[in-house]
């Protein structure tokens, strides 16, 4: 099945090799077994001299996603809560950097992998809970309440976003993908010469509060806003074309990414508001 999306399609190619040579089926007491490769059409041997079918490969579906989401939003509470409790005030910088190069060298990897990895997106959910439980306990020590207050706004954004996509108001058209992908690209490469330069001390006013800051957070909110809807259409395609069940962690990873985005800009814009009191 032909599709427009890249991404897709790779996951696609992937699929349709997984379908024609079926899982890797475990061996005797829990060993690892190898997939058997048969010509087409021929039947499996029973081993008891009768054949069967060979294994069928259980499709995606939307509950496989949402089921996905909770579990690594779960995780990824869990390790943020252990973190904010665990780690001393005077780590939660190192720890803060730290989870966040290591977040997104995973981020990288899982990204552009052919084949979908559970346990690589389960570990993205534990580290990057320790960068969102460092972020939040930081920003929490300065403004009470203010974690509460990001959170139920991230999660109201995701479901007026996930309302809009279902009535079809925004439409992940083939254009509207170029565009958000190179938007995205786009403020990615922002945020990267804005740390570095900061990092020599040269203040772009991108995360100071001032009047630049608060527009470019609020960019960076529409902009992460918008990435639901290329998540809901891959997960509506992906259901389509029968990816095989384990790509729902893709698909669960996508969303969990733009939620943290969506939160830590919130998070950001919160701060400037209260920053005056």
């Amino acid at each position: 099945m032909k599709t427009s999306n890249p991404v897709l399609a790779r996951l696609g190619q992937a699929a349709e090799r997984e379908r024609a040579t079926g899982y890797a089926q475990p061996g005797p007491y829990g060993q690892p077994g190898y997939p058997q490769q048969y010509p087409p059409q021929q039947q499996y041997p029973s081993g008891y001299g009768q054949p069967v079918a060979p294994p069928a490969v259980t499709p995606m579906t939307l509950d496989d996603v949402v089921v996905k989401t909770v579990l690594m939003l779960a995780i990824l509470g869990a390790s943020a809560a252990a973190a904010w409790v665990l780690v001393p005030d005077a780590l939660v910088g190192v720890a803060w950097i730290g989870a966040a190069v290591v977040g997104l060298v995973l981020g990288l990897i899982i990204s552009f992998s052919r084949m979908a990895n559970p346990a690589l997106v389960v570990t993205y959910s534990i580290v990057e809970g320790v960068f969102v439980g460092m972020v939040s306990k930081a920003f929490d020590s300065l403004y009470d309440g203010i974690v509460l207050q990001a959170v139920a706004a991230s999660f109201g954004v995701f479901f007026l976003m996930a309302m809009i996509y279902k009535a079809r108001i925004i439409r992940a058209t083939p254009k509207f993908a170029r565009i958000m992908v190179a938007i995205i690209a786009g403020l990615f490469g922002v945020m990267l010469v804005n740390l570095v330069l900061s990092l020599f001390g040269v203040n772009t006013h991108l995360r100071d509060g001032s009047p630049l800051a608060i527009g470019f957070s609020l960019v960076c909110i529409v902009v992460a806003s918008l990435s639901f809807v290329l998540n809901f259409a891959q997960i509506e395609e992906g259901v389509r074309m029968g990816l095989p069940q384990r790509y729902a962690w893709t698909a669960a990873f996508g969303i969990v990414v733009g939620l943290v985005w969506l939160y830590i800009e919130i998070l950001r814009l919160l701060s400037y508001f209260q920053g005056d009191d």
